[in-house]
């Protein structure tokens, strides 16, 4: 008996035609399509990670690092672009995303800007809050720390202060888009199924760091003992099984879907979950009244004893509208298969008939 996957080849030569994938995009690995178990039941997962659920996804292309300063200085140079923290800011597009009543910051505050993070001078109290963010006139990709600091010496690191209209921006120039959610996770897994992290379940193997995190006491102080103490350049730690880098740790990756806390419930409930594209809208408890999208893997700022996000399950929202210190991106690509011409076997066929 014939296989029918030869009979379907076999047709498509009659037909004069048989498919094949596009090359692959400069710069981008194949991610081959599959179902994965989304979201993680391990000890110290956080609720908005459960409960698992099985995805199917399409094969995809995937970028194998996080788009540089070089490569983000490309775009604002061919496109003209300004980004949202180097913009002037519309008082009334904000009052639109804060509760009503909201007084209106002075002007200082509404010159452009981005959040940057501070290090406090010793030990804070947990109850706090994040008081070591800080909104920094001037602060943009190009001046990540504020307007006296420049990207000398940091072109192959990750470009941050970058808003998700920021990265849409980017990835229709290049011709991509960001990442699903699902895609992020099931790309960053590497082909590991169930573990803790991207590389398995040892955080240090054979003693080694893999990842860009805050090594050292957060948020006061770091030792730098992974090797940097901010953003590092990509490729400086080991890519994971499907050629990726830096898929947890030195910054987080926005995805194109909204947050919702109950995302992996409510896909539970629907019962199947084939090439999801998130919730129509976001739901965030704790911040009722801002639009959030998804970011992914961590970054630099990461620390188990208060944020483990560089798992591959980890999952948080933040503001569409605001680039931060440790927020950058990768893009992604559907394949998209071309029609090619079948080999021609008439002339040797019709010689042997001839004879």
């Amino acid at each position: 008996m014939k296989n029918p996957r030869h009979l379907l080849f076999l047709a498509a030569s009659l037909a004069g035609a048989a498919f094949a994938e596009s090359p692959p995009p400069l710069g981008m690995v194949l991610i081959p399509g599959g179902t994965f178990a989304m979201g993680s039941a391990l000890p110290g997962s956080r609720q908005d990670e459960q409960p698992v659920v099985h995805v199917t996804l399409d094969s995809f292309w995937m970028d194998t690092c996080d788009v540089t300063n070089a490569q983000f200085r490309k775009f604002v140079e061919a496109a003209g672009y300004k980004t949202i923290a180097e913009r002037p800011i519309d008082w009334e597009e904000i009052k639109k995303t804060v509760p009503a009543g909201t007084p209106k910051p002075s002007d200082e505050l509404l010159q452009p800007g981005s959040v940057t993070f501070s290090s406090p001078p010793g030990p804070i109290d947990p109850r706090a809050g994040e008081t070591w963010w800080d909104w920094t006139r001037g602060a943009s990709w190009q001046h990540p720390e504020g307007p006296a600091s420049d990207l000398k010496g940091r072109e192959a690191h990750p470009v941050v202060m970058i808003a998700w209209d920021d990265a849409v921006a980017y990835a229709k120039w290049a011709d991509k888009r960001l990442p699903t959610e699902a895609e992020w996770e099931y790309a960053a897994r590497g082909g590991l199924a169930g573990k803790r992290f991207a590389w398995g379940d040892e955080f240090k193997p054979g003693g080694k760091f893999m990842v860009n995190i805050w090594t050292g006491t957060f948020p006061s102080k770091n030792t730098a003992e992974d090797g940097f103490a901010g953003t590092s350049p990509v490729k400086s730690y080991p890519a994971n099984g499907y050629g990726l880098y830096d898929m947890g740790g030195n910054v987080w990756n926005w995805c194109s879907d909204w947050y919702r806390v109950d995302t992996l419930a409510r896909a539970k409930l629907a019962g199947v979950c084939v090439n999801p594209t998130g919730p129509a809208s976001c739901y965030s408890p704790g911040h009722p009244d801002q639009q959030e999208r998804i970011i992914r893997g961590g970054s630099f700022l990461c620390d188990a004893s208060y944020s483990e996000g560089y798992r591959p399950s980890a999952r948080r929202g933040s503001p569409i509208d605001t680039g931060m210190s440790h927020i950058g991106f990768r893009c992604a690509k559907g394949v998209v298969k071309t029609e090619v011409s079948a080999p021609a076997t008439t002339d040797t066929t019709s010689k042997q008939q001839n004879k």
